[in-house]
């Protein structure tokens, strides 16, 4: 185990040195056409011009050097293409380009594409790609999205600069502060006078590096990297395209190198501690030497534990059955609700619980050999040694009876006390089951109260009040309770009507026991609501109308009961009768007058017809005698009568238009004919189809009631032609039983059917007419789906 252990440590700690120890490959040369070959024979020196921005480039005046990232590139395309360079430095872009114009320098590495570059330069592919990362503090959880940043988060950034209006044009919603230079930026990060800032990577690692800026963290990457490229003079095109094969040719990993030396920013590696390699090599000794330590102590002390555990199994074993047991029993009687005592046959107590303890309110102990007198200061000795006795020989299981018991402050205790002959061993004891029934018995005062309270409230109320119940077993029914308002109702005593040979039922007029029956016997078949109105005939034999209201509810043992009353509706019944004949005689003056009306619209239809047709003949005939006698003498006298006829032959129509509309003659025909008719006439006014299904041999009406029918007949046509917006119409009229039907259908727009309709006159006089000949009326609609109206009326016999 020594030797694993040893041999494992020292190849992990190994294997990184050969990584380390690896050469590195060596770098690819350019692939060059000749013609570029020549050139670059031509030109061994290039003029290369910097723009010092750390990390990019750096001039360090002490050891008169140049560094940073885009030196570095140089110096491997150099390498590449094996040329000689020669460097100039700028302070900003301007001048760089300055020099360019003048032809002071060849070629610029890190220059970004623009358009207003190209005109100066040619650019290379990019090399590297510069991110503009969003940074924030330590206490930034995961990262960030710039479309879910409210405008009251500042986000600070350089300005002027594309990175700023990138931000301006895509997050217009940003709330931006701008800054010179990325510090700036970073430290009003750190004054919380912003919430994030917007930094390239290469000035966040060479700012990183400082203790200043070292807690700040990247949160997010805003999307817009900086592409930096090689430029070349435009006037050397064939410089562009060395370039590019140089750039080709210099491996990946070497440009990733060199982002991760220059711009990467820069956090401290745990293998970079000179102490780490150190610490971790003591601490797998220590570790070792643990184990081998813990190895040797768990095998002395197992051996020890074996030879006691095998001493003591045999003891546990022996206890445990019995132990278990016991625990099981005392807990189970000393966490009881119930309040238990062991008592002697002296009445003294052996044992209590300490539900009984709580219950007396003792002490925990403070009954142990107390006698059961001072807990019931009824039990004496005598009455003792009976229960004793009893529960001895009882066979019908424990004794039970309630009691009053003592507290020990001197308050009483109502409880159920249960007996029980216990033996156990040689001794023999009465276990004494005591249970708290303060609450119920509480709860049954309390429910004393409120049906004392009930009945105090039903016998003030102005009727007979009743229970009605129905046994779930037997299916008897009795009388629960009647309140003292039957004396004042009918004049008999609560007992005398709850008796079951008398009832409510002794109490009907005879002539109303049939319906009383009936709703009884319905109520009671399917367990439902109990209403009736009749008469009934009180103990001074005075009848009186009455109303019964009764609501079922079933009860948890399964028995039904119907809680009502029953009321005296005498006077509104009175009042109700009053309006009823009221109505009758409204009814049949409205129908004699009705009568009265169509006879007097007869009689003049009669006369319109017969007196002005026989004038209006005389006068045809007299203008025709003019017309032979004098039409040849005068041309224009001719003229003349001709117009006379005409308005003669208008005026005949005329009569004839109003002696129909007062009373049709076709009514003479019988009223299929008559409803044949009024069709024929709707379809000419409306042209709207009208079908007529007519039995043949309807048996004879009264001319009251064709009258009726057919005026109720005109009424529903004129609503269809108003109001419907109908395409067809169906009229049928049938034979049903003892019956006459007349039914209008149409497919209109129809309407609610039971919404009151205050001003619909036209209904209101139907009804009234179906009422006067002793019939009935329905009236079906819904929205969208047509309207059917339906009229019985009784045929005469």
């Amino acid at each position: 185990m020594k030797r694993f252990c040893c041999l494992w440590v020292i190849g992990w700690l190994w294997f990184p040195l050969m990584g380390w120890a690896a050469p590195a490959p060596p770098s690819n040369a350019a692939q060059l056409s000749p013609d570029q070959q020549r050139w670059l024979a031509q030109h061994s020196e290039l003029r290369v011009g910097l723009v010092l921005q750390a990390p990019y480039a750096t001039y360090d005046r002490r050891l008169q050097r140049l560094s940073g990232a885009n030196v570095e590139l140089m110096k491997l395309l150099a390498k590449t293409l094996g040329v000689e360079l020669s460097w100039r430095n700028f302070p900003d872009l301007a001048q760089l380009e300055s020099a360019l114009r003048e032809g002071e320098i060849d070629l610029a590495p890190g220059l970004s594409q623009t358009p207003s570059a190209l005109r100066l330069w040619q650019f290379s592919d990019p090399y590297m790609r510069v991110p503009q990362l969003v940074v924030s503090d330590q206490k930034a959880s995961g990262t960030v999205d710039l479309e879910k940043l409210d405008s009251q988060t500042r986000v600070a950034v350089r300005m002027p600069s594309t990175t700023a209006d990138y931000l301006r044009s895509n997050y217009p919603h940003l709330n931006l502060q701008g800054v010179p230079l990325e510090r700036q930026a970073l430290q009003l990060l750190l004054s919380q006078q912003a919430s994030y800032a917007v930094v390239d990577e290469a000035q966040l690692g060479r700012l990183s590096v400082e203790p200043e800026f070292a807690e700040l963290v990247v949160v997010g990457d805003i999307g817009l990297p900086q592409l930096l490229r090689v430029a070349s003079r435009r006037d050397w095109p064939e410089l562009a395209g060395i370039i590019q094969s140089a750039l080709r040719a210099i491996p990946a990993k070497d440009l990733e190198q060199l982002h991760n030396q220059w711009l990467q920013p820069k956090y401290p590696r745990l293998s970079e501690s000179p102490g780490f390699w150190q610490n971790l090599s003591l601490l797998f000794a220590v570790m070792l030497l643990s184990c081998v330590a813990i190895v040797f102590w768990q095998r002395r002390q197992q051996r020890s534990l074996e030879q006691r555990l095998l001493s003591a199994r045999e003891d546990i074993a022996l206890r445990a059955a019995s132990e278990e047991a016991l625990r099981l029993t005392q807990f189970s009687i000393d966490q009881s609700t119930v309040g238990i005592l062991w008592v002697n046959w002296d009445s003294h107590v052996r044992y209590a619980n300490r539900a009984a303890e709580n219950m007396l309110g003792y002490p925990s102990g403070g009954l142990i050999e107390r006698p059961l007198i001072d807990v019931e200061p009824g039990l004496h000795m005598d009455r003792w040694l009976n229960l004793w006795k009893r529960a001895r020989a009882s066979e019908e299981g424990p004794l039970s009876f309630e009691t009053s018991c003592l507290r020990a402050d001197g308050s009483v205790l109502p409880a159920d006390v249960s007996l029980s002959f216990l033996r156990f061993r040689d001794s023999e004891y009465l276990v004494v089951y005591l249970t708290d029934v303060t609450d119920r018995r509480r709860a049954l005062a309390a429910l004393q109260e409120s049906e004392a309270r009930l009945q105090g409230i039903a016998a003030n109320v102005p009727g007979l009040v009743f229970r009605l119940e129905r046994a779930p077993v037997t299916g008897q029914i009795d009388f629960a309770y009647i309140s003292e308002g039957s004396e004042s109702l009918v004049g008999y005593a609560p007992a005398a009507i709850a008796h079951r040979d008398m009832g409510l039922r002794s109490l009907v007029h005879p002539d109303d026991k049939a319906s009383y029956h009936r709703t009884q016997d319905q109520a009671l078949d399917t367990d439902s609501d109990w209403s009736w109105q009749g008469r009934i005939v009180t103990r001074q034999g005075e009848q009186r109308w009455a109303e019964i209201k009764a609501i079922t509810r079933q009860l948890e043992d399964g028995a039904y009961v119907w809680d009502g009353i029953v009321w005296d509706i005498s006077e509104s019944k009175r009042i109700e009768l009053e309006l009823a004949a009221s109505r009758e005689q409204l009814r049949e003056l409205s129908a004699h007058l009705e009568s009265v009306r169509e006879e007097e619209k007869a009689r003049i239809a009669r006369e319109v017809h017969d007196e002005l047709g026989q004038m209006l003949t005389v006068l045809k005939l007299e203008t025709s005698m003019c017309e032979l006698a004098y039409a040849q003498l005068d041309p224009g006298l001719n003229e003349r009568l001709n117009s006379m006829k005409r308005l003669i032959a208008q005026l005949f129509q005329l009569v004839r238009d109003v002696a129909t509309a007062l009373r049709p003659p076709i009514l003479d025909a019988g009223i299929a004919s008559a409803i044949e008719w009024q069709a024929r006439r709707f379809e000419a006014r409306t042209q709207i189809p009208c079908l007529v299904r007519v039995p043949d041999n309807l048996p004879a009406l009264s001319d009251a009631k064709a009258v009726g029918l057919f005026r109720i007949l005109q009424e529903a046509l004129t609503n269809v032609m108003r109001h419907a917006q109908a395409h067809t119409v169906e009229l049928t009229l049938a034979l049903e039983d003892d019956e006459l039907c007349l039914t209008v259908s149409d497919d209109g727009t129809g309407f609610v059917a039971t919404a009151e309709r205050p001003t619909s006159f036209g209904l209101v006089g139907m009804r009234e007419r179906v009422l006067i000949m002793g019939g009935r009326l329905v009236l079906e609609s819904e929205p969208g789906e047509g309207t059917s109206l339906k009229v019985w009326v009784p045929v005469d016999r």
